[in-house]
């Protein structure tokens, strides 16, 4: 029993030296050997890997995933127009040389996210200062985005890390101003609608204009065509009448004589003071009603 004490204490001693010695990487990791306080060895491939024990060898692992800086606080931005801005943005980054990390920051994380932080806070100042409040909220915010990744990708290199993306959550405009920005859009979007109005306004009247003058284009070519027509139907007409009455001219004199009686003796009212043997009443005087012979 003497002798069994001392061997299981030097089993426990071996087995805590040699688990000191082994140690494993995974894939979502590096790992970083130190020697005496000095980096050794930087690995990133996943694995089993063995070490001298401390205090001759120690290892510290680093995350190599993507990682996320979420500001909550909303920068306070100016633009060119010297309109205050509030933006909030988010940044995506990753460790891509653990040995500058660990000599720039020591390992400590919450000391690299500062130091992006800044860099990115000065080139989003420089991005939004020589732009339009129109630029920033629509038209180059992509734009700007990806200016603020490649004006800080340099830098963040120097510090071991790498800016993977950049981008703008939200852009508002300080409260002191959004009132006054509101105004504004709604009048011009106002006048736009009054433009848009006015346009249609014009059009409506050139549109009806254009009818009006088609309507009597239309009437007056109408109007000649019936005209055409009508003179056409008269000339028939007489041409039928001369063929008619060169039959017998004797009937025809008696038949203008009957419609000159109509239209004289049309009224009770009518006065005609006349020669009754003027040859007006020829076709009376006759009793077998043949127009008597003339003097």
């Amino acid at each position: 029993m003497d002798r069994l004490i001392p061997a299981v204490i030097g089993l426990l001693v071996g087995l805590a030296v040699l688990s000191s010695c082994v140690f494993v990487v995974n894939e979502r990791n590096y790992a970083v050997v130190f020697a005496l306080g000095e980096i050794k060895e930087v690995i990133d491939e996943p694995g089993l890997y063995f070490k001298l024990p401390p205090p001759f060898q120690n290892v510290q692992q680093f995350d190599k995933r993507i990682l996320t800086i979420d500001s909550a606080d909303s920068e306070r931005v100016q633009t060119s127009e010297k309109k205050n801005l509030l933006i909030d943005s988010f940044v995506k980054w990753r460790i891509s040389n653990p040995r500058i990390y660990y000599v720039t920051f020591g390992g400590n994380e919450r000391a690299a996210q500062e130091r992006l932080l800044a860099l990115i806070r000065d080139a989003l100042n420089a991005s939004i200062n020589r732009r339009t409040v129109n630029d920033v909220t629509s038209k180059e915010r992509d734009k700007i985005m990806q200016e603020i990744r490649a004006n800080t990708e340099a830098a963040a290199k120097l510090l071991g890390v790498e800016i993977v993306d950049v981008r703008l959550k939200r852009v508002d405009f300080v409260p002191e101003i959004s009132e006054s920005v509101y105004r504004r859009m709604e009048a011009e979007r106002k006048r736009v609608a009054n433009e848009q109005r006015s346009i249609g306004a014009a059009e409506g009247e050139k549109i009806r204009a254009d009818a009006d003058r088609q309507r009597e284009i239309i009437l007056a070519e109408a109007y000649r065509k019936a005209e055409q027509i009508k003179g056409e139907g008269d000339a028939k007409a007489s041409a039928i009448y001369a063929q008619a009455f060169g039959q017998d001219r004797e009937f025809y004199r008696f038949y203008k004589s009957l419609e000159a009686y109509r239209a004289t003796f049309g009224s009770k009212a009518d006065v005609l003071v006349v020669d009754p043997s003027s040859e007006f009443f020829r076709f009376m005087k006759s009793a077998e009603g043949t127009a008597a012979p003339a003097r």
